[in-house]
């Protein structure tokens, strides 16, 4: 056998070793992702059952949360009202150079869809 097929010969032979010894290394990782990836759907059944027993409830906090918004210009014009009538004049202490905004006391959009008129 002359050195040349020798040669060859070792060369196929290392070429397939480090094949199998990546091969290997490719599988060990990939069973590490899925082992890793059955915990995780495990983890997102668990949730979804879960979530199953808070959807009823739902519809009654979804519920209170329209009665408290809809309570909330309301309120904020009894607050408005409330600091109207305070005795702490603010303006006085404050000096010339501080820039005043433009549009006043602010007032919420939603207050006349209540039937709450801020002008009187």
């Amino acid at each position: 056998m002359s050195s040349l097929a020798l040669w060859s010969v070792i060369n196929i032979v290392a070429l397939i070793a480090g094949l199998a010894i990546y091969l290997f290394i490719v599988s060990s990782q990939l069973k590490k992702v899925a082992t890793n990836l059955e915990e995780s759907a495990d983890l997102v059944w668990d949730i979804k059952k879960d979530a199953e027993a808070i959807e009823p409830g739902l519809t009654s906090i979804n519920s209170t949360g329209r009665v408290v918004a809809g309570a909330l210009p309301l309120l904020y014009g009894m607050g408005e009202g409330i600091v109207v009538g305070a005795t702490f004049q603010h303006d006085e202490h404050v000096p010339e150079k501080v820039a005043r905004p433009p549009m006043g006391t602010r007032r919420s959009r939603m207050m006349e869809a209540v039937g709450v008129s801020m002008d009187d």
